[in-house]
C-alpha cells in the first residue's frame, strides 16, 4: 500500500473520530496536502540530501564514470527551473546532478549593498537565504508537479478510465523530488571559528548538506581567479573545518559533508607565520615555504621577525602590507600538504582553484594526495574564469608541436580567432572540452564537476538578445521568435507563467476549503488556456 492511500486512510480515521463537524474535511486532499509538503523543513533536507550525496562518493569510488555535477545558481527560480529542466531531459532522473550556491554570485548579485567584487564584503545571512529560496523553489516545483498529476488522476476517474487511473497513481506513488544535495559557499567562515560554526548552522538549517570553505583569511578573502590571496596557517583552517563538523553533530546531520578548498596555488601571500614546537610539526611545513634570506645577529633592524630553523637565523621578507610571501613555485606543494592536512583532520573532499583546466595538472597533485589518501576526491569548479577556447587550442597545438605535426598555419596566440572555428586543430579541441570532465573524473580524482557562474552569464546573455531584437527593428517579434515560439516548442514549463507561479495549485486548495463555491482563475477566460 502507498504511503498516499496510508494517508488517505488515516485521516478518514481521525475525521471520523472527529466527529460531524469534520465532514467536510476530504482526506485524500488531505494526502495531496501532504504529499505536496513532503520536505517540512531545511533540516529534513540536509539529512535527505547529505545521504544522497554520501551514496555518489561511495558509488564514485566504485567507477569514476559516476561523477557529480552542477551549475551555480543565483535566484531560487534559476535552480527551479534546472532542475524541472533535467526531470524533462532525462526521463525524470536526477541522479547525480546537484545544485551550487556561488559567494561570487551572492556578492554580485545577492547583497543589500549592491554589487560587490568577491570579497566577502557582503551581508553573511545572504548565503542561508539564498540556499533557503532555493529549496523553497524546489519543493514548489515538486507541489506544481504532483498537483498536474492529482488532475490526471482526477481526469482518469471522472472519464472512467480505470487503466489511466492506475498509471496516474504510480506515477504520484513514485514521483521524484526535485529536491537535491547543495554545495553551499560560505567563503573563508565570514570570520574566526566561532563566527564560522554560527554561520554553518545557518545554513544547514536552511537545508544545505555540503559546506565548501577555504584556506584564505576571512579579512583579506579574494576570489580564487584573482590576484592578492593570503592564506591562514593550516591549524587556523582547521579549526574552522571542525567548527562546521560540529555545526552538522548538533544538528543531527551526521552525514553532513565538508569541502575544504585550497587557494595556495594561485596565492603567494600569508598574514601569519605559524605557530611550530619542533622542526617538521605543521607549522614549521608551512613556514617552510616562507620566502626567507639566512642572516646573522649583525644584520638585523628595528623589527625584524626572525626564524630559528636548523640553527640558522632566517629573516622572512615582509612585505610593506606587513604580508609575508611564499617562494615562488611552491604553489602545487603548498595546495598538496592543505589538501593532505585537511582530509586528514575532518574534511570529506577537496578542492584545488587552478588557474586554467588541465587535466594532466591537476592529475599530478591528486597523485601526490593519494599516497597519503588513497580515497581523496576533487570538486573542480570548471570556471567560466578560463578561456576554455583558448586554453585547449592550446593545449592541442602543443601536443601536436611535440609530436612533430605542422603547427605553421595557426597562431598559438591567436587561436581564439573565429577563423580557426572550422579547423582539425579546433574540433580536437572541442573534443577535449566535451570528454574534459569525463576524463578528469578518471584520471584526475574529480568527483565533482561545477560550474560556478553558468546563470550569470546566460541570464546576461539571454537579455543582450532580446534586447538587441526587441528594441531594435524585430520589435515584438523579437520576443515572440527568440523567446515565446521556443517555449512552446521546446516545452519549456514556464510558457505557462500562472502555473509556473502556482495558480493551479491555489485553485485546487481553493476547491479543497470552499467547494463548489470556489471563486478559481483557471476557468475558460483564463488565457493561459491558449498554451494547451
Amino acid at each position: 500500500m502507498s504511503t498516499y492511500t496510508q494517508d488517505i486512510d488515516a485521516v478518514a480515521k481521525l475525521r471520523d473520530s472527529n466527529g460531524s463537524s469534520w465532514d467536510a474535511i476530504d482526506p485524500e486532499s488531505v494526502a495531496r496536502m501532504r504529499a505536496q509538503n513532503k520536505f517540512k523543513h531545511g533540516l529534513d533536507i540536509a539529512k535527505y540530501t547529505a545521504d544522497i550525496m554520501r551514496a555518489d562518493m561511495g558509488n564514485y569510488d566504485k567507477d569514476t564514470s559516476k561523477y557529480t555535477q552542477s551549475l551555480g545558481c543565483w535566484h531560487g527560480f534559476i535552480g527551479q527551473q534546472k532542475m524541472i529542466s533535467i526531470k524533462k531531459h532525462f526521463e525524470g532522473n536526477t541522479d547525480r546532478r546537484y545544485l551550487y550556491l556561488s559567494g561570487w554570485m551572492v556578492a554580485a548579485l545577492r547583497s543589500e549593498f549592491g554589487p560587490l567584487p568577491d570579497q566577502s564584503m557582503h551581508e553573511k545571512t545572504s548565503v542561508a537565504h539564498l540556499i533557503n529560496e532555493l529549496y523553497t523553489f524546489l519543493r514548489q516545483a515538486d507541489a506544481r508537479e504532483l498537483n498536474d498529476l492529482f488532475r490526471e488522476l482526477d481526469a482518469a476517474r471522472e472519464a472512467g478510465d480505470k487503466a489511466a487511473a492506475k498509471v496516474a497513481q504510480e506515477k504520484i506513488d513514485n514521483h521524484k523530488t526535485h529536491v537535491v544535495p547543495i554545495i553551499a559557499d560560505i567563503d573563508a567562515g565570514f570570520g574566526n571559528a566561532e563566527a564560522t560554526y554560527l554561520m554553518a548552522k545557518q545554513m544547514i538549517e536552511a537545508g544545505a548538506c555540503c559546506i565548501q570553505i577555504e584556506n584564505q583569511v576571512s579579512d583579506e578573502k579574494q576570489c580564487g581567479h584573482q590576484d592578492g590571496k593570503v592564506t591562514v596557517p593550516h591549524e587556523d583552517f582547521l579549526a574552522k573545518i571542525r567548527a562546521v563538523r560540529y555545526a552538522f553533530l548538533e544538528l543531527g546531520v551526521d552525514n553532513g559533508v565538508i569541502v575544504a578548498r585550497t587557494d595556495s596555488l594561485g596565492a603567494g601571500l600569508t598574514k601569519q607565520i605559524a605557530v611550530t614546537k619542533e622542526a617538521g610539526d605543521l607549522g614549521d611545513q608551512y613556514n617552510s615555504f616562507l620566502d626567507c634570506e639566512e642572516v646573522d645577529a649583525s644584520q638585523l633592524t628595528n623589527g625584524d621577525v626572525i626564524i630559528n630553523r636548523e640553527g640558522k637565523l632566517l629573516r622572512p621578507k615582509r612585505l610593506a602590507s606587513n604580508l609575508f610571501q611564499f617562494r615562488k613555485g611552491t604553489g602545487e606543494a603548498r595546495c598538496i600538504l592543505d589538501s593532505i592536512t585537511s582530509l586528514q583532520n575532518g574534511a570529506d573532499l577537496i578542492w584545488i582553484e587552478t588557474e586554467k583546466p588541465h587535466v594532466r595538472q591537476i592529475g599530478a597533485m591528486m597523485d601526490e594526495i593519494r599516497k597519503a589518501v588513497p580515497d581523496a576526491k576533487l570538486v573542480y569548479n570548471n570556471s567560466p574564469s578560463f578561456n576554455w577556447t583558448l586554453n585547449f587550442r592550446q593545449q592541442i597545438f602543443d601536443a601536436w608541436a611535440e609530436e612533430g605535426k605542422d603547427v605553421s598555419a595557426f597562431d598559438r596566440a591567436n587561436l581564439m580567432s573565429a577563423e580557426y572555428d572550422d579547423s582539425e586543430l579546433s574540433a580536437a579541441a572541442d573534443e577535449k572540452i566535451r570528454t574534459f570532465q569525463a576524463d578528469a573524473a578518471r584520471e584526475s580524482g574529480i568527483f565533482h564537476h561545477l560550474i560556478t557562474l553558468p546563470t550569470y552569464h546566460t541570464a546576461a546573455l539571454s537579455t543582450d538578445n532580446l534586447a538587441k531584437e526587441y528594441f531594435g527593428e524585430q520589435g515584438m517579434l523579437g520576443y515572440v521568435k527568440g523567446v515565446q515560439r521556443k517555449e512552446i516548442r521546446q516545452g519549456i514549463a514556464c510558457v505557462k507563467h500562472q502555473n509556473m507561479a502556482g495558480s493551479d495549485i491555489g485553485d485546487d486548495h481553493k476547491e479543497y476549503f470552499a467547494g463548489e463555491a470556489a471563486l478559481k482563475a483557471s476557468g475558460k477566460d483564463n488565457t493561459m488556456n491558449q498554451f494547451g
